[in-house]
């Protein structure tokens, strides 16, 4: 076939037309295929370039693609509907463009080079969430996951709250480094709205306090760069493990139960990064941690006020148990502190109740559970109300005995 295709060539230099049969005898080859091989080398002389509706409309392209954000669909639906409603299909708008590369302005490639960082240098923390989970009785729970990971062990911590307050913040980060057994010399986080003031565009001076106060420099990402911080970035992916247990807990003291024993297994798989167990790594790097401040330091913060949320039943939640207060204050943020193993239960600066910390699941004090009888029974006397509150907590102390009980058992 070689010979074959040197000879048309021969023909083509001496710019006469071959006798395709005469070659196919000649060759041994059907007449066609002979045909079929001339006209082949003569294809792109025969090629016929044809103009474009879209040529006269180039610059206009071009400038349009150029404005940031500008997709090809875009400038397709401005011309038809704008300029000429007879352009043709967005299928050829499309091949049209991409045959014309000019009219394209390259992207801007963003390299994001990958910085390890020593042991003891640098931790990482970040929200999770809000994450909406229910009990098995049914009960809407509204959390938030606070992430924090030891950048060169990858060693992950992380734990359940209510609210993502900086006295919160503060809380998780003492109890991660107790968890840890040291502090590293930096955390490294975003532009976290309880402890970042937007307008000055640096710490609050509450945080920067508790860090000077603990011996750790705080640092923040500029601004949409999360990828600074994609060691805990990365680690936040581990939190959906928490979805599957969707109506298959009883409280948020339960939840935080299981987040710890997908915190433990998370820290002895093989890290994708450094092949290694992040547990393996952190007995190397606990030895390059920095020292925890002393007790009265810690406790100070530990000590600060947790916020909690007031439900419809006129109840806050803590450590596994609810606790009434007034109905007015339904739906308002309230703070409580445990003090002596009794909750004190706070309005802004103002104590409203104190309770007896307990293991009985709700604990209503009578004069609240009267004043939201009051609100559903606003007919009934004084003297009715105070007898529906007796029996009814008399039932409710019973039932949660009895649910506490079937559990034991």
């Amino acid at each position: 076939m070689e010979n074959l295709k040197g000879a048309l060539l021969c023909f083509e230099g001496t710019n006469t037309k071959p006798n395709y049969s005469a070659l196919a005898r000649e060759y041994k080859v059907d007449r066609r295929t002979v045909k079929k091989m001339h006209l082949g080398l003569n294809k792109e002389k025969s090629k016929r370039v044809k103009p474009s509706k879209l040529d006269k409309y180039q610059e206009i392209i071009k400038t349009k693609l150029s404005i940031p954000g500008v997709t090809k669909k875009a400038v397709y639906e401005f011309i038809k509907t704008n300029i000429d409603s007879d352009i043709g299909t967005y299928s050829n708008f499309r091949k049209y463009v991409s045959k014309n590369e000019e009219l394209l302005i390259p992207k801007k490639i963003e390299v994001h080079p990958r910085f390890e960082t020593d042991y003891g240098k640098q931790l990482q923390f970040d929200w999770k969430g809000p994450i909406t989970l229910h009990t098995k009785s049914g009960e809407e729970i509204k959390f938030y996951v606070f992430s924090a990971t030891l950048c060169a062990s990858r060693m992950h911590n992380y734990e359940i709250t209510e609210f993502m307050t900086r006295e919160i913040v503060q809380i998780c980060l003492i109890n991660c480094f107790k968890k840890f057994g040291g502090i590293p010399d930096v955390i490294l986080t975003d532009n976290m709205s309880s402890i970042v003031n937007y307008s000055q565009h640096e710490f609050v001076s509450e945080f920067k306090a508790f860090c000077k106060d603990i011996g750790v420099k705080p640092l923040k990402c500029k601004v949409s760069h999360c990828e600074t911080k994609g060691k805990v970035e990365n680690s936040n992916k581990f939190v959906n493990w928490l979805l599957p247990y969707d109506h298959e807990f009883d409280n948020l003291e339960e939840l935080q139960n299981i987040m710890e024993k997908i915190n433990d297994k998370i820290n002895c798989q093989i890290n994708e990064t450094t092949n290694m167990p992040p547990i393996s790594l952190f007995n190397i790097e606990k030895e390059y941690l920095n020292a925890l401040p002393k007790q009265d330091i810690l406790d100070h913060y530990i000590d600060n006020k947790i916020p909690a949320k007031v439900s419809n039943e006129s109840l806050v939640y803590y450590k596994g148990s609810k606790y009434s207060v007034p109905p007015k204050y339904i739906n308002q943020t309230l703070k409580l502190k445990e003090v002596d193993n009794k909750l004190y239960i706070y309005y802004n600066t103002t104590l409203i109740t104190v309770h007896e910390i307990s293991n009985q699941k709700i604990q209503y004090h009578k004069q609240d559970y009267i004043e939201c009888l009051r609100y559903s029974m606003s007919n009934k006397t004084d003297e009715e109300l105070d007898r529906i509150a007796e029996e009814n907590l008399k039932l409710l102390g019973r039932l949660t005995k009895e649910r506490k009980d079937d559990k034991n058992e």
